[in-house]
């Protein structure tokens, strides 16, 4: 069964190694207000202390993934959403528990940035994805302008954030924004089954392979070959 986190602005439910975590402010296009940042931090940073955790699974209430920072309540950007704490762009670039995007409807200037830094994304056909954030006069601090530009290549970077222009989900599979596109109707289908195909898998060695991938993805080629063959044979010398 679902359990409600922070006022019901996120849901949360584990099963078999899948942990679900669904934005819950339909209202509102998902958008993330100052309750439903300090909750997401903190079940991402408490799901991922969890031994009986694989993987997770991030998706939206409704017609929208995330529209990003719900600014009726103000300038306050995602990074910031307690002053005692980290925010969301910190919190999962930290994650060792690897992360599935569910992306329902559309992704956008926050959205866009949290669905960026799952570790795989499918979307929705109806889904979209937009940088928004010269349209309201912000800069991203999730690490979009990072991630985006490793993913497309700095130029289609610079187009995608500089014309704030809408990217359907087709094109975004094109671009290698997302792994797959599926029905409306199966994304939620479509993510469990990706996450179990995860699941399936010592927790020790999904989290030791995501953080090998990570890591030389920080590297020139020559140094992360080098240190992708310290850590392996640290990892497969220890005991079975």
């Amino acid at each position: 069964m679902d359990k409600a986190q922070d006022g019901d602005v996120l849901l949360i439910k584990v099963s078999e190694g899948v942990a679900t975590l669904t934005l819950n402010r339909p209202e509102a296009l998902n958008a993330l207000s100052r309750r439903l940042r300090r909750a997401l931090v903190a079940a991402l940073t408490a799901l991922d202390a969890r031994d009986d955790v694989k993987v997770m699974v991030l998706t939206g209430t409704g017609r929208a993934f995330c529209p990003g920072i719900d600014l009726r309540e103000g300038p306050a950007t995602a990074e910031d959403p307690a002053p005692e704490g980290p925010g969301i762009g910190e919190v999962m670039a930290g994650l060792e528990t690897p992360i599935i995007g569910a992306i329902n409807g559309l992704a956008v200037t926050g959205g866009f940035e949290i669905a960026l830094a799952c570790d795989m994304l499918i979307a929705g056909q109806s889904a979209w994805f937009q940088d928004g954030h010269v349209k309201i006069g912000y800069l991203p601090a999730m690490g979009l302008s990072v991630r985006l530009a490793r993913l497309v290549g700095p130029a289609r970077a610079k187009e995608i954030s500089l014309t704030a222009r809408r990217i359907p989900s087709d094109e975004a599979a094109r671009l290698g924004l997302v792994t797959r596109v599926v029905a409306d109707e199966d994304l939620g289908a479509a993510a469990q089954a990706l996450a179990r195909d995860v699941a399936q898998w010592a927790p020790d060695v999904l989290r030791a392979m995501k953080g090998l991938i990570d890591a030389g993805l920080g590297h020139p080629l020559p140094e992360a070959l080098g240190q992708e063959r310290q850590r392996a044979a640290a990892w497969n010398a220890r005991p079975r």
